[in-house]
């Protein structure tokens, strides 16, 4: 198992949610990390704060990741922040919806470009440097959409799906310096606009009866980041929803 202390992390979408809580298990195992965000900023500084109570440095990058000068942009910021990226976390993502039959070209862009297209122009900028250091992780955050059709997200799925094998390329292609892993959730945090019953509906479909927590992907994620001989896998943490009958 490698040794994480005086690592550098990029965390992308790290300043909330999943993505925080991603962010502080990465501090929490002495690497420095850069918090990248989008629209918040507050959050950002907020996480780097808290990431800085461990001892490790902790920068926050702001970025449109859905363009790919914005993704070269905030490679360049981490590595200058930090003096190197030896980790990549691929947490931002969004979620577009809408009936498959009508939904709009500019949104089915939308899903690509940051779902797919970032993650692929992160590793591009990041992984040179992390094969001349010798050592690389790279772990792009999927959701089980990836593995099974959600109905009213279906390009969301889609998008999801061509993270999974983009996962298994940037392996074969990194290798053997830089270990590609992904992390497929299922529900580990409800929307916060969820309606009543929507838990219930959710834990439902898992073998455990309950839903998970961010804290069950940032577990993952330190195993993933530690193991040595792990690469090209999509690790699925959803309590059991993918084997139910």
């Amino acid at each position: 198992m490698s040794e994480l202390r005086g690592r550098r992390a990029l965390v992308t979408g790290g300043a909330v949610r999943v993505g925080r809580a991603l962010t502080l298990a990465c501090a929490a195992e002495g690497m420095d990390v850069a918090v990248h965000y989008r629209v918040s900023a507050v959050e950002a500084e907020e996480v780097a704060a808290e990431c800085r109570a461990f001892g490790v440095r902790a920068v926050t990058l702001g970025g449109d990741l859905t363009r790919p000068e914005e993704c070269r942009q905030v490679a360049a910021e981490a590595e200058a922040g930090l003096g190197g990226v030896d980790v990549l976390v691929n947490s931002a993502a969004n979620f577009v919806n809408g009936p498959v039959l009508e939904i709009p070209p500019e949104r089915v862009r939308a899903a690509f470009a940051l779902n797919v297209e970032a993650p692929f122009h992160l590793a591009q900028a990041l992984a040179p440097g992390m094969i001349a250091r010798g050592w690389g992780r790279i772990v792009n955050i999927n959701d089980v959409a990836g593995l099974e059709p959600w109905p009213r997200f279906e390009i969301h799925s889609v998008s999801k799906a061509a993270l999974l094998m983009l996962t298994k390329a940037l392996a074969q292609a990194l290798a053997p310096a830089v270990l590609v892993n992904g992390i497929a959730p299922g529900t580990v945090l409800m929307p916060e606009d969820a309606p009543p019953g929507a838990t219930d509906r959710s834990a439902a479909k898992t073998v455990l009866g309950r839903v998970g927590s961010p804290q069950d992907v940032a577990d993952a994620l330190r195993y993933l980041l530690s193991a040595d001989y792990v690469t090209g896998h999509t690790l699925v943490v959803d309590g059991g929803r993918m084997v139910r009958a």
